[in-house]
């Protein structure tokens, strides 16, 4: 079956926290896909990752702020009105409006409207990363230019997204997408039963293509301080804030290192956590970096720390990527039973899943400290889990098959 020539919508590009996107993309050029990418911001990283080089995918960036540019914005308007989708892709948006009072909801359908007069003419179907706004974006320019759109749905995009907009997304007769891909088990359950058919929901995981990442060190030092390692942004579902003071509930004979990579807007908050708790000396902060540099501090580290919580506003990780990379680096886990991180962790088989309490932390943290052998054995068994059931060829077969669909 022929493949189809795919625009893919995504909220940025590129960013440094979702290789994941990445990735795939990535995959699918090598499947055969010819993919036009279309990002609703400009790139705020001032790194990226090699993975990201190897994409042939044209970039486009659509009017970030509808202001900045509205010469183009009457254009894509003026060209949209002299569609035959016009009509019910504005009484959709109107009615999406009516709901959602927002000037992001004003800006989706500008940037739907340039992307559907600039997408290319041969384009066979939308593709979007995420059900909030790209999914907006993707599905208004599909109404406008009667074509099929599809989605990727993670975490955040599913769990503050309101019911309604989630729902009519995945119905036929409100313009929904032909097919939902989401990457936990949990987030496809709850998917599904919002959509008209189960089947238009599937669960396809992300997996880890291994042959991005080297073989996993033969041995590790156990001399000197047990070095913790974290990588995730800092905001409040990756409960950081948690840690930090878990960390200060340590014993005093305890030598012990925590290294954290990633960037994040509070960034200042959780240093003056540290500072406060008597941390800072055993504490460093690495901002963001990139996987190269990701992958060498996994296999200069211990354990693996990510207690990962749900949000006051209901945002949580999904299944995060880096507890699969650091399993192929046969990096011990230590997380909590949120979302789907118990779809690869069982607790005490493939590493340790604990209370993102302060206290359960530490107590968990000081044990996988002073038991190397243990942390060994969790560390292999999460590596064999990885390589048997989440290596990323077998989603992207499912996926290409969903994607060949459309046509």
């Amino acid at each position: 079956m022929q493949r189809p020539k795919l625009a893919v919508v995504v909220k940025g590009w590129p960013r440094l926290s979702e290789t994941f996107i990445a990735q795939e993309l990535v995959a699918l050029e090598e499947a055969g896909y010819t993919l036009d990418l279309w990002s609703l911001r400009f790139p705020t990283d001032k790194k990226t990752h090699p993975l990201h080089d190897r994409l042939k995918a044209k970039v486009n960036y659509l009017p970030e702020y509808l202001h900045q540019e509205p010469l183009r914005v009457a254009k894509g308007v003026l060209h949209a009105m002299a569609r035959r989708g016009f009509w019910a892709a504005c009484g959709t948006w109107l009615k999406d409006l009516r709901r959602d009072m927002t000037r992001n909801r004003v800006r989706r359908f500008g940037q739907a409207c340039v992307l559907a007069r600039e997408l290319s003419g041969d384009s066979d179907a939308l593709y979007a990363h995420f059900m909030h706004t790209p999914a907006s974006v993707a599905r208004y320019a599909a109404i406008l230019r009667q074509m099929p759109w599809s989605v990727s749905a993670h975490a955040k995009d599913i769990w503050t997204s309101p019911e309604w907009e989630k729902r009519e997304k995945l119905q036929a007769e409100t313009f929904g997408a032909a097919f939902l891909a989401t990457c936990t088990g949990v987030g496809a359950k709850h998917l599904a039963g919002l959509a008209d058919r189960e089947d238009r929901v599937e669960l396809i995981y992300h997996g880890l293509d291994l042959t991005r990442f080297p073989a996993p060190p033969a041995t590790r030092d156990t001399s000197g301080p047990v070095r913790f390692l974290s990588v995730g942004r800092l905001v409040e579902k990756k409960g950081f804030d948690r840690l930090i003071a878990a960390l200060a509930l340590l014993p005093d004979d305890l030598d012990w290192r925590w290294d954290h990579i990633g960037g994040g807007g509070s960034d200042s908050r959780f240093r003056d956590q540290a500072v406060a708790a008597g941390l800072a000396d055993r504490v460093t902060w690495h901002g963001a970096c990139d996987q190269p540099e990701v992958i060498a501090a996994m296999r200069a580290a211990d354990v693996f720390v990510l207690p990962s919580r749900i949000a006051e506003d209901g945002d949580r990780d999904g299944l995060p990527n880096v507890l699969m990379e650091a399993a192929s680096q046969k990096l011990c886990l230590l997380s909590t039973p949120v979302s789907a991180i118990p779809e690869f962790i069982d607790d005490g088989v493939h590493g340790v899943l604990s209370s993102d309490a302060p206290e359960a932390l530490a107590q968990a943290m000081e044990i996988l400290a002073r038991d190397p052998a243990r942390r060994a054995t969790l560390a292999e068994a999460a590596y064999g889990r990885l390589t048997a059931h989440f290596l990323m060829q077998p989603g992207i077969a499912k996926l290409d098959e969903r994607l060949r669909g459309l046509m």
